[in-house]
């Protein structure tokens, strides 16, 4: 294997991953877009969880289906999650999400909530979410956009659309890391890497309805600000900051 450059540790950086209020909420937004997509009942289906980190959102996701998993390379946050969560349904795993370990068609549904930006190659990332995946099965993709003007991590303009060596030292200079870990890509890249998988978008659909998909505290319904996203997204979709998809293996 390669020697690949791993982000330990996020847990300890970012407290944001021990916020329940904010878990909850994006835990709430996922399962409605996999409701929406399945028209099913989530309760027979087993969940694999990417990144799962604390395990807060794990928690709560774990609430709708079957059997849950979540892995994380951050052995700490995986600690506190075997601590406080685990369950005869639930279960958390040091494990690099590159080189899993489960048996191919394992899994119905898996979670992949702004994982790929932090994995070392995000091809064999999404090799392995197809591998572990059923014949049918879906991922929820959540990913962010490289051409935004505020980097989400670090809060600092246009670290993401820097060329890396640039980045490092950009960073380092402001004092928020000593190396830029992430490596996020364009709207029309991020479509070449899941181009195995159908994709169903719920980028704009979200937006549109954002009570439904509890998204309100990105943008309220029938507010200005939702008319001006809607407006810029028709015209210029490949800015968006983030993408959120349905990855169905084909």
């Amino acid at each position: 294997m390669e020697n690949y450059v791993y982000q330990k540790n996020f847990s300890s950086k970012h407290k944001e991953l021990y916020n329940l209020s904010e878990r909850e909420q994006k835990a709430k937004k996922i399962i409605a877009v996999l409701k929406d997509i399945t028209k099913r009942d989530l309760k027979n289906l087993d969940l694999l969880d990417i990144g799962s980190s604390t395990g807060i959102m794990t928690k709560l996701l774990s609430k709708y289906f079957n059997n849950t998993i979540g892995i994380d390379i951050d052995e700490e946050a995986v600690s506190y999650a075997k601590l406080n969560f685990e369950n005869s349904n639930l279960h958390f795993f040091v494990q690099d999400s590159m080189n899993m370990t489960f048996s191919n068609s394992s899994f119905d549904v898996i979670n992949c909530s702004h994982i790929y930006e932090h994995v070392p190659d995000s091809k064999r990332l999404i090799n392995e979410i197809y591998q572990v995946l059923k014949p049918g099965g879906i991922c929820f993709f959540a990913a962010g956009n490289r051409f935004v003007f505020i980097e989400s991590h670090y809060k600092l303009p246009l670290l993401s659309v820097l060329p890396k060596w640039v980045a490092h030292r950009y960073i380092k200079l402001f004092k928020k890391a000593d190396f830029y870990y992430e490596n996020h890509l364009t709207y029309w890249q991020l479509k070449k890497l899941v181009s195995r998988f159908e994709i169903y978008d719920y980028t704009k659909e979200i937006i549109k309805n954002p009570e439904k998909y509890f998204a309100t505290e990105m943008v309220k319904e029938r507010s200005l600000t939702q008319f001006f996203y809607l407006f810029v997204l028709n015209l210029a979709y490949w800015i968006c900051p983030t993408y959120i998809w349905i990855l169905k293996k084909k």
